[in-house]
């Protein structure tokens, strides 16, 4: 135990979280003989919807979890600060401006280095968009090492003062033993979603919120139906913007084909779907894009953020220009109507997961940053 690398993951996240959060569990899930890892979260104490403990602890996971009252909990820093002396963490990984901010101040306070991953500035808050993102990249750019997710992020970093030499891309990584396709589940999935097992079903998953733009996926949908009659789409995920998607659904009288159905089982969900459409505005390299590949589901995204380096045009799926549904119905009318190429382009996604896109692989990155980083630190220390 002595011997491996001390690390504390810091993150703070209200209700479900979302991508970057399947990334922590699966890191801290993994058997990883080089490094010890305790995952730590800091949520509201009010927030009833947080349950990423629950998960946590069912996978056997080092975990704490710290409740706080309001933005600014001195006794939260002092837990935080108290942990880090009893542990003895070599590293703290801060994942988003908050817990950026807390790794940079404990590293000014206590022996431990400040890392961070860049997932992305995805809010769409006023506050978030003018202070606190502007201030979390300068902010990074102090940090000795960044992981970017993306190139498109990685840019952002450099361009608010990070040296490139110190921000390195990496790709968030997807388990594709866990995640793969049963042929055998789609009937059955399909039955349970109550949709024949000869109708041609669109799916997408993500947080009910605005970067998304679900919105513009159902217009996409709704301009397939006349030539797909048995179509029907189902979204899961939950988010802020429930009421107004289900609005839109009953105002285009779309009601009995196209459902949000909540939170499920993303490996389940994808075996009722004959494509996964993303039709985000914004990513940072999106989790469900992986998941997409791994689970051999045809593929129909925009461009947004790091999907087209996750998924090249025409060889992994199809990828368009963000906010235009007239050029997503094509690509998923292309996707359907063209069947060996499409299966050509799934087979070459699998590949892909199962090496470059591997979570073994992503792992193997990030501990060589964090050996350099402890490396670097005992040099400095040594006597000459």
């Amino acid at each position: 135990m002595s011997g491996r690398i001390r690390v504390l993951e810091l993150r703070s996240v209200a209700g479900t979280g979302g991508g970057p959060d399947k990334t922590l569990l699966s890191s801290a899930a993994a058997d990883n003989p080089d490094v010890s890892l305790t995952l730590c979260y800091l949520c509201n104490a009010g927030d009833t919807a947080f349950q990423i403990g629950e998960a946590a602890r069912r996978q056997g996971i080092d975990y704490v979890e710290i409740r706080e009252r309001g933005r600014l909990d001195w006794s939260a820093w002092q837990a935080i600060r108290q942990l880090v002396r009893e542990r003895q963490f070599d590293i703290v990984h801060g994942h988003e401006y908050k817990t950026d901010l807390l790794a940079y101040l404990l590293a000014k306070v206590e022996r431990v280095i400040p890392f961070a991953t860049a997932h992305g500035w995805t809010g769409h808050s006023r506050i978030e968009r003018v202070l606190y993102y502007p201030a979390d990249k300068r902010l990074l750019a102090r940090f000795p090492r960044i992981a970017a997710v993306s190139g498109e992020i990685r840019d952002v970093l450099v361009r608010a003062g990070a040296t490139r030499e110190n921000v390195t891309v990496i790709p968030n990584g997807i388990d594709p033993v866990v995640f793969h396709r049963e042929t055998s589940l789609s009937a059955h999935v399909r039955d349970e979603f109550g949709i024949s097992r000869d109708a041609v079903v669109l799916g997408a998953v993500g947080r009910l919120e605005p970067q998304k733009r679900f919105d513009l996926l159902i217009d996409a949908f709704a301009a397939l139906l006349g030539e797909f009659p048995t179509l029907h789409l189902l979204i899961a995920g939950e988010g802020s913007q429930r009421g107004d998607l289900q609005a839109k659904i009953d105002q285009l009288s779309l009601a009995g084909r196209v459902r949000l159905v909540g939170q499920m089982d993303v490996r389940r969900f994808h075996h009722a779907l004959d494509v996964f459409v993303q039709s985000s505005d914004y990513e940072g390299t999106p989790n469900v894009v992986l998941e997409a590949m791994a689970l051999e589901t045809p593929i129909v995204a925009t461009d947004a953020g790091g999907t087209s380096e996750l998924c090249a045009d025409r060889v992994h799926g199809l990828i368009v220009p963000r906010r235009r549904p007239d050029l997503v119905a094509e690509a998923v009318r292309t996707t359907l109507n063209d069947r060996a190429a499409t299966s050509a382009r799934v087979q070459a996604a699998r590949r892909r997961v199962e090496t470059e896109l591997s979570f073994e692989k992503r792992l193997e990155r990030i501990n060589d940053i964090y050996r350099e980083l402890t490396s670097r630190k005992k040099s400095a220390t040594s006597p000459t």
